[in-house]
């Protein structure tokens, strides 16, 4: 199974949702193999690490981030995943019209996977206060652990391959 985790600039949320879940997964399921990775759909920050605030929360609570850079959704990206889970509705949107029709079945929000959190989208903390980024954390960890539920019970299951073009 090929997860994308997907936000604006790969900076805050989508790679420590891409960490938190690639921890949360190993410990819950062991037995899976899963392929992890994080983007994002604009290119304000490629290349670069998470954002200092969003590393240093995560490491608060023994999530490391260091190794990360962040990238642009390409569009090999919609043959290679799937799942791709999306922060927010607008980066939801902006992924729905980038993908090829045959790939729209793999795009969905990421807090999905957990309704009793009161929200479905992950808010974007960069503008925000110290607070935002351990907010964040709270609704990512939740969702990993919401989102390997659903695949130990087989509600999520890979998709048919998109053919390659050409």
């Amino acid at each position: 199974m090929r997860i994308l985790f997907v936000c604006l600039g790969n900076i805050c949320r989508s790679p420590t949702a891409e960490s938190v879940f690639r921890a949360v997964s190993a410990r819950e399921l062991p037995e899976l193999t899963l392929l992890i990775d994080s983007a994002g759909t604009a290119g304000y920050h490629v290349g670069e690490p998470p954002d200092r605030r969003t590393r240093e929360a995560a490491a608060r609570r023994g999530y490391d981030l260091s190794s990360l850079r962040a990238r642009v959704v390409e569009p090999r990206d919609f043959e290679t995943f799937d799942l791709i889970l999306a922060m927010d509705r607008q980066n939801l949107r902006t992924l729905e019209r980038r993908a090829p029709a045959a790939a729209q079945d793999r795009l969905r929000l990421f807090l999905d996977y957990t309704p009793d959190v009161g929200t479905r989208e992950v808010p974007d903390p960069y503008y925000g206060g110290e607070n935002g980024f351990e907010h964040v954390l709270d609704l990512i960890e939740a969702a990993s652990r919401g989102l390997c539920e659903a695949l130990r019970a087989g509600e999520v299951r890979p998709p048919a391959r998109i053919p390659r073009a050409g």
